[in-house]
């Protein structure tokens, strides 16, 4: 029973939403294509540069010199509840809510320039190696990202139509809003898995993976 009301709450929130969700995934993508394409923008001493740290980082990283792992699980899932807690309070200001396609739409940026960097300087094995260091931590990350986005922008724009359109209709804020933190809970839940994983299994498979092409 449980189960089944957890799934009917999961594909209303959806079929609420889709819109919304269409257009941030849209956006987010459009943003990764931007950012495989602003690689082909810099010049070839920025991408030898670029590279060259690159190069010392992985080294480090075979070298086993990196931060520990409890610092690298801090450092990750701090970074990610500010940028989703960025979000969250963008959607409560109500004015400030299309700072968060921007937000959206930098991070498909960053996604999208980190992978075609590494496709651009190293062939296939950037891609690999693209895949084993962005990918298993992002598959907790960008849907949490886009869920958080889409909350936040349906929270806002709810503010913005009860307000200041339907000013007739009462305005019952509390359980909306309750709705809106455990939304935030469950994000930083996954977030914690997500720094796991990029804190304690991503550096063993980018050392794994860095160890085989330099063989």
């Amino acid at each position: 029973m449980r189960n089944r009301f957890s799934s009917n709450l999961i594909t209303r929130h959806i079929r609420d939403y889709s819109s919304i969700y269409t257009f941030i995934m849209v956006l987010f993508l459009m943003g990764i294509i931007f950012g495989a394409v602003l690689v082909n923008s810099l010049s070839a001493p920025q991408k030898e540069d670029l590279f060259y740290y690159l190069n010392q980082y992985f080294t480090k990283v075979s070298a086993g010199e990196t931060a520990s792992s409890e610092e690298l699980f801090k450092l990750s899932l701090l970074h990610n509840i500010k940028f989703t807690g960025l979000m969250w309070v963008l959607g409560i200001s109500i004015i400030g809510f299309p700072l968060i396609f921007i937000l959206i739409f930098i991070k498909g940026i960053v996604v999208g320039f980190s992978v075609g960097f590494l496709v651009n300087q190293m062939g296939w094995n950037g891609l690999l190696l693209s895949f084993v260091s962005l990918f298993p931590q992002n598959l907790f990350i960008i849907p949490v990202i886009i869920f958080i986005g889409a909350c936040s922008v349906g929270f806002s724009m709810m503010l913005i139509r009860k307000i200041f359109i339907r000013k007739s209709i009462t305005f019952q804020l509390t359980p909306i809003f309750s709705k809106y933190i455990l939304a935030f809970i469950a994000a930083v839940a996954i977030l914690t898995i997500a720094a796991s994983v990029e804190a304690y299994i991503a550096p063993a498979l980018m050392k794994t993976i860095i160890t085989s092409i330099s063989n």
